[in-house]
């Protein structure tokens, strides 16, 4: 059965301050295009969820065809490397998980800093960070991708079809032409950057410099032939050969914001197999297990945190007040939130660089250590919010580093997917700001299209050390991964071992926002995917909560403003994708969810 269905991320040290600042609405990874309302889908056998109909359907065939999960996922991201430009695609990243039917694996495929990087890479003549823009639009900017690399890697492991079929859709309609779409359009026409390159200018824009109206059929013959050479001779055509000649010579050559990023860097890259991080949560007097990725991902740390402390305070006795989060559940969900990103500003980098504190990164969802953090919450009705909220110390070890300060943080794409043998993909890959660093490559010049490259590089801390002199754990080093706040996330029934809960979303640091959101609606409030997505969207920015325009009371926001918290309203543009059990239960028919505020869609059988 089939029914179609940045952010200035002020998410740092999170320093109190006894008023708060004048509140100011931040700027979206990716911003909003249109609402359209979704009816969910149930199923039985195989269920795909992504951000695109074209590549949902890519890999609904996959499926169709007996493919596994994995399979499904590559046929989805080589679409969405076409269709979604503006997300993710070859020049960037991602974060996989995979259920095996036994166990969960976590395949890393985060971009790298080139082995020429250095810590004072963002770092401008007047020896201050460079501004966000200065920074991004370039090759300075610019990782060494990932997400062909890591992609490979699963399908060696997992997948059942041939390589060079899951390539057939993207060819297909690479060749062919696929109708640009109202928020593809809107993007293109709004970003300030992008046709300032030759390349992007000639495929993405007319030549008035007006973005391709919508319905007009975009062809990248460019991209189709790099999609074939791919298809047959795996990911080294790309991090080999011409094509890797052409991205580094894109990066180096750039006019006035050159990057280092070299052939070894390309030829070298590895992915990585990393132990997923897995925590116990009890809701509704069931108890399941939440997994997801590890450093130098903060996503599985962060929403662990936020939802482990609010275990431990009187928001599960909470309820909802015309079916929405009420202003006491919210003030206590900011209260959490604020405390589990001073955590991530504190501690969380790549682990190849940084150890955890008390040597696990399980110390920071340590049941005693939450409880110990909930504790700092005044739980009293109307109490006020705290005045600062400091990193703990969850290993009993003195803090040998800098807070990350504030910074921007951008955008992503995310996939769920489970098939017929109950195996499951949660994938959530990007270029990270729109875009990307607006470098895009092409082998082919004679005609137009190509690849965009990604701008990983800034979600490292543009300041390496603090003004004392104390290094940032997420500092630029030569072959480091950037943090990331991405969180592709599994939930399983605790008694039985069964997968019940497939879920992630776009959306920078707001990923940790709109992933907690999900969770708990379906886990606690009993919602069904599409329910918890289509909830209004909120999160905590520093002092301030976000809450989504239009969907809250004024109440709401009132009595939110009167425990001391800066409320901004603004859109909240989230791309979840979540596939679950009904009613959690092993076995149970699948309901899928995608979100409204973009173009998502879910098919399975």
């Amino acid at each position: 059965m089939k029914i179609v269905f940045c952010l200035l991320a002020l998410l740092g040290f999170l320093s109190g301050c006894s008023t708060p600042p004048s509140p100011t609405a931040p700027h979206q990874p990716e911003g909003v295009s249109a609402y359209a309302q979704k009816t969910g889908w149930t199923g039985s056998k195989f269920a795909i969820a992504a951000a695109n109909p074209l590549a949902t359907e890519a890999g609904y065939k996959i499926l169709k065809a007996g493919g596994s999960a994995a399979d499904a996922a590559i046929a989805v991201q080589m679409v969405l490397a076409l269709v979604e430009p503006q997300s993710s695609g070859l020049g960037g990243g991602a974060f996989l998980l995979y259920f095996n039917g036994q166990q969960v694996e976590a395949f890393d495929g985060r971009e790298t800093a080139p082995a020429a990087a250095d810590e004072n890479l963002f770092i401008g003549k007047d020896l201050k960070p460079l501004s966000f823009p200065q920074a991004v639009v370039g090759g300075r900017s610019v990782g060494t991708p990932g997400t062909l690399r890591v992609l490979e890697m699963v399908h060696q492991q997992h997948g059942k079809l041939p390589w060079a079929a899951l390539f057939e859709s993207a060819i297909a309609l690479a060749e062919n032409g696929f109708k640009v779409s109202p928020r593809l359009h809107q993007l293109l026409s709004a970003d300030p950057y992008l046709k300032n390159d030759p390349t992007a200018r000639a495929y993405f824009y007319q030549a008035n410099g007006a973005a391709h109206a919508p319905g007009y059929l975009l062809k990248n013959p460019p991209l189709a032939a790099l999609f074939r050479s791919i298809a047959s001779h795996g990911s080294s055509a790309f991090y080999k050969g011409d094509v890797a000649k052409a991205i580094v010579d894109k990066v180096q050559s750039h006019a006035f914001n050159p990057g280092t990023l070299s052939l070894a860097d390309l030829e070298n890259y590895q992915a990585i197999k990393r132990k997923p991080l897995c925590q116990d949560y009890a809701a509704n007097q069931r108890d399941f297990r939440i997994c997801g990725f590890p450093p130098p991902s903060s996503g599985a740390i962060t929403v662990g945190q936020i939802l482990g402390i609010l275990s431990h305070t009187k928001a599960p006795a909470l309820s909802r007040e015309n079916g929405l989060p009420a202003a006491n559940w919210l003030h206590l969900y900011t209260e959490a939130s604020r405390l589990a990103f001073a955590d991530r500003a504190q501690y969380i980098a790549d682990p190849d660089f940084i150890e955890a504190p008390g040597g696990d990164w399980q110390n920071l969802l340590n049941p005693l250590y939450l409880a110990e953090r909930a504790r700092l919450i005044d739980q009293t009705a109307g109490a006020l919010r705290m005045k600062s909220a400091p990193p703990g110390q969850p290993g009993f070890e003195k803090i040998k580093h800098a807070a990350m300060p504030e910074q921007i943080e951008y955008g992503t794409s995310h996939i769920s997917i489970v098939d017929a043998q109950g195996h499951a993909v949660a994938m959530t890959s990007t270029i990270e700001d729109g875009f990307g660093s607006r470098q895009m490559v092409n082998t082919r010049p004679e005609m137009s299209g190509g690849f965009l490259l990604n701008n990983e590089l800034t979600d490292f801390s543009l300041s390496p050390k603090d003004t004392e002199g104390r290094p940032i754990a997420n500092r630029v080093q030569p072959g480091k991964r950037p943090r990331s706040s991405m969180a592709p996330t599994f939930v399983f029934d605790k008694s039985t071992g069964g997968l019940v809960m497939v879920s992630g979303s776009p959306g920078g640091a707001l990923i940790i926002h709109y992933s907690a959101k999900v969770l708990y609606g379906v886990l606690n409030w009993g919602l069904t995917p599409q329910q918890a997505i289509d909830l209004p969207n909120f999160g905590a920015l520093n002092e301030n909560i976000l809450l989504e325009t239009g969907r809250f009371t004024p109440a709401t926001a009132q009595a939110l403003k009167a425990q001391g918290h800066a409320v901004i309203e603004t859109d909240l543009t989230s791309g979840l994708q979540s596939i679950t059990r009904s009613g959690l239960k092993p076995g149970a028919p699948w309901l899928g969810g995608a979100d409204p505020r973009r173009e998502g869609i879910v098919l399975g059988e």
